[in-house]
């Protein structure tokens, strides 16, 4: 393992002695957030990103080297396992590389090479090889048989044997892979007759892009019209009869009749065998690359939509507004408890806007509302219009939420076991109340991919994608950490070390012993052994518990620390976490140890700062144009608030409070070049932007964020 560790060093960068500590904390059991926050000394201080990295890339190694022993197996079983060749397999860590080295010796199919050597072809194919010039007919004629009748017979068999020796060849498929690594074209045509069911593909009906320029977005677009068989798709490295005489020059040492076959079995080879299998390698390099990038996009917008800020515990009216089927309205306690439900009817076609004005005033009177959620679908812009023309008994905050996802989640098993006596309506609008209470809490429960903040998430390796995504939401809700005695068992779930079992465990210990009064008390949950418990300790908060440094991110492991720094204050830990000036006083200098470096005491300072306090932002109220209901209403040059709800490689789309979402295009991002979007926008920011223009035959609207100032939002 010490040469994975060099091999992962060179590749990220990254001091040995980090790697291998990260290592070691991985097969040990440590999650990836509490290694990054809790271990800082051993791994100098890596962040998530980067230990994934080493997660991955050591995962990539191992089965790297399973495929390596197998190789050696096959090889050995054959007989043909020399020393030289045994090293050289050994030593291999590129994966295109090894499989090279293998192809001679992998067991074949029934190929035209297979059949010419059971006729016993072999020898005359490497006299062929050999170049030189003597009895030729001759040598040929000793070839003969009843299976092989004529000498063009022979020579057609020898000549599949050293097509497929020159496709085995190492030299010969680099100098290939070079070719379509500097000129590969990636082309699609569309299908004859296909044009009009795949009308949405039509920038890619006769498309050519160098392969190594084409983005992420439209690689993965031309793949899902092929696999629609829309169109056909091939990759072609430019100037092939180069390519066809750079592989003659390096093969071909004279002339005369077995140049000629030779020269022969080149092109055949190219076409018949190296062309597609490097194709299809590229192929699948392009769709890699094209799926890593889409997923990093997901990754981060899941990110920015997890940790999007929360209204905090407060009693919460949400609605799930429509038209024909009314508006279902609930009510929340400050703990997401639904306490009520009705349907009001203020739009078209029923029209009963008194009606449902006083059912709205009354709940809010009655359950002491203090903030209303709209979701953002159909007749959203409507409702939010009717909700703050409204006179309540109190001062209310309005929020548009988005609902995206919240179908998946009121349909799903956890909505069932939550909400057994109620349809699927009414958790709708529970789930849109408690996305403005506790974003993260309410979208873990949806699976990613139905949030809507993606880049043809379907088009994309499946298996990646949800591994990738898990563990964005895992990081995610490590970072915020979760109230203990409030939390879901679904929320629980992904805190560090737990699982389902544990999570119920937790909830259900909770449900028959009372709230937790101490982290300690974890320790009592069946199945929590004191290594989970120092997984998940540091994450779950109790507040108002036994100790005031449960409410914090600080480790019950270094509560020495914190105890030692009060006593050297002469005084207690709640008035060390309470008063400031004290805090100003510890020199963290004095606390350092062989196990506690100054990573971990600017961790715990920091905690102390803030104790319990939400590290999401705050959120803020906002308003669309009142004067913009439709596309229609539209205009060249008007300058517009709206809220970013995805982001791909090409751009970002903004929900200007209309159906349609607009588009800021990476080129009307800023005056500069822009390659990630991420540095200018985020999901749910809130922006002003410029409308560009406005297509209304394809529904498409263009944006700039260019020169227009922000600070008003």
């Amino acid at each position: 393992m010490t040469l994975f560790n060099k091999i992962i060093s060179n590749e990220l960068n990254i001091a040995i002695a980090q790697i291998s500590h990260t290592v070691k904390l991985l097969q040990e059991g440590a999650s990836i957030p509490f290694i990054s926050r809790y271990r800082k000394e051993a791994t100098g201080g890596l962040d998530e990103v980067q230990i994934e990295k080493i997660a991955k890339k050591h995962e990539e190694l191992t089965e790297i080297e399973k495929r390596k022993t197998s190789i050696l197996s096959t090889i050995e079983e054959q007989g043909a396992l020399t020393p030289e060749l045994k090293k050289r397999i050994e030593n291999t860590w590129e994966l295109n590389t090894l499989e090279d080295i293998y192809l001679p010796y992998k067991p074949k199919r029934r190929t035209r090479a297979e059949i010419a050597r059971n006729k016993g072809l072999e020898p005359l194919a490497h006299f062929i090889l050999l170049q030189q010039n003597g009895d030729y007919s001759s040598k040929v004629a000793a070839y003969l048989s009843d299976e092989v009748a004529t000498e063009q017979d022979a020579l057609d068999g020898a000549q599949d044997i050293i097509a497929e020796q020159i496709n085995e060849n190492e030299t010969v498929r680099n100098i290939t892979r070079q070719q379509f690594d500097r000129q590969g074209l990636i082309e699609s045509k569309v299908i004859k007759g296909k044009e009009e069911e795949g009308e949405k593909y039509r920038d890619y009906f006769d498309f050519s892009e160098p392969l190594k320029r084409i983005t992420s977005y439209r690689l993965l677009a031309i793949r899902r019209a092929e696999a629609e068989k829309i169109v056909r798709v091939s990759i072609t490295p430019n100037y092939e009869d180069d390519l066809i005489d750079k592989t003659k020059r390096y093969l071909i040492k004279g002339h005369g009749r077995n140049t000629e076959i030779i020269e022969k079995a080149i092109e055949d080879s190219y076409k018949r065998l190296l062309k597609p299998a490097i194709e299809t390698e590229f192929a699948n390099s392009s769709k890699e690359t094209a799926d890593d990038e889409s997923i990093e996009v997901f990754k981060e917008n899941l990110k920015q939509l997890l940790l999007a800020p929360p209204l905090g515990q407060k009693r919460v009216l949400g609605i799930d507004p429509g038209f024909r089927t009314g508006c279902k309205v609930v009510c929340l306690d400050a703990q997401g408890n639904l306490l009520h439900n009705e349907n009001i009817f203020p739009h078209p076609p029923h029209n009963k806007k008194p009606e449902a004005a006083s059912k709205l005033r009354k709940m809010v009177e009655a359950y002491k509302i203090e903030a209303i959620a709209i979701g953002n679908g159909t007749a959203s812009r409507e409702t939010e219009y009717f909700v703050t023309h409204q006179q309540f008994d109190r001062e209310l905050q309005v929020f548009v939420v988005s609902e995206q996802g919240a179908s998946i989640y009121s349909a799903s098993k956890i909505a069932r076991e939550e909400f057994p006596e109620y349809d699927v309506t009414v958790r709708g609008a529970v789930s849109i109340a408690r996305r403005l209470i506790d974003p993260l809490a309410e979208l873990v429960k949806i699976d990613p991919k139905s949030i809507g903040v993606g880049q043809y998430q379907h088009d994309v390796d499946q298996t990646k994608l949800k591994k990738a995504l898990d563990q964005t939401v895992i990081n995610c809700v490590n970072t915020v950490g979760v109230d203990v005695n409030t939390a879901s068992t679904y929320l629980l779930t992904y805190i560090s070390g737990l699982g389902p079992q544990l999570a119920q465990n937790i909830v259900d210990y909770r449900t028959e012993n009372g709230p937790f009064s101490s982290r300690k008390e974890l320790l009592k949950v069946p199945r929590m052994g004191a290594k989970t418990y120092e997984q998940a300790a540091g994450f779950l908060r109790i507040r108002e518990g036994e100790n005031p440094l449960d409410n914090t991110a600080v480790h019950p492991e270094s509560y020495h620390i914190v105890e030692k720094m009060a006593k050297d204050m002469k005084c207690t830990v709640p008035e060390l976490i309470a008063q400031k000036e004290l805090q100003s006083r510890v020199d963290i200098q004095q606390y350092i140890t062989d196990q506690v470096g100054l990573p971990t005491l600017k961790d715990i300072m920091s905690e102390l700062k803030k104790p319990g306090r939400d590290p999401r932002k705050a959120i803020k109220v906002f308003q669309f144009d009142q004067n913009i209901r439709t596309i229609e209403d539209l205009k060249e040059g008007m300058i517009l608030p709206g809220i970013v709800g995805n982001i791909t490689n090409f751009g970002a789309f903004v929900d200007l409070g209309i159906k349609e979402n607009g588009l800021i295009h990476l080129s009307e991002m800023a005056n500069e070049f822009v390659s990630d979007p991420t540095q200018y926008v985020s999901i749910h920011q809130q922006i002003y932007v410029k409308v560009l223009s406005v297509d209304l035959e394809r529904k498409r609207i263009q944006l700039s964020l260019k020169n227009i100032e922000q600070n008003k939002l």
